[in-house]
């Protein structure tokens, strides 16, 4: 299997539901690093993956509708915790839709999964990986 990641990073606030989150019950902020990594068995004819300036501009267009939100305010998300893990499935999910929408052209049409990864620290992330 072959993986190419492109990277970029959105900064939100939110605050979360329950007593398990403590303190981050309060509205706090958060800069997420993103990773994408795209995956297919075989490289295209190009010997690509897929187009790197695409899916750059793809992720950001994504990460466009939470940056610089306060993700309670978003009605999509209201009553969620958008915790890292919920958020790299909502990223996850926007960047498959974008796939099979041919957002990232010929290229495109090859790849099998995608995993995204959020990092919200050097010490911590999480990530969702499936097919597509």
């Amino acid at each position: 299997m072959f993986g190419l990641t492109v990277r970029d990073h959105m900064m939100i606030a939110h605050s979360f539901n329950g007593e398990i989150f403590g303190p981050a019950q309060k509205l706090h902020g958060a800069t997420y690093v993103v990773d994408v990594t795209f995956e297919r068995h075989q490289l295209d004819r190009d010997d690509l993956i897929v187009d790197i300036g695409l899916a750059s501009q793809v992720l950001k267009d994504v990460l466009g509708e939470f940056n610089m939100q306060n993700l309670d305010d978003l009605p999509e998300l209201s009553g969620r915790n958008t915790t890292t893990e919920f958020m790299a499935r909502m990223v996850f999910d926007r960047m498959a839709a974008a796939i099979h929408a041919g957002k990232l052209g010929e290229t495109g049409k090859g790849i099998v999964s995608l995993k995204v990864t959020l990092s919200e620290s050097h010490i911590a992330w999480a990530s969702y990986h499936a097919g597509i």
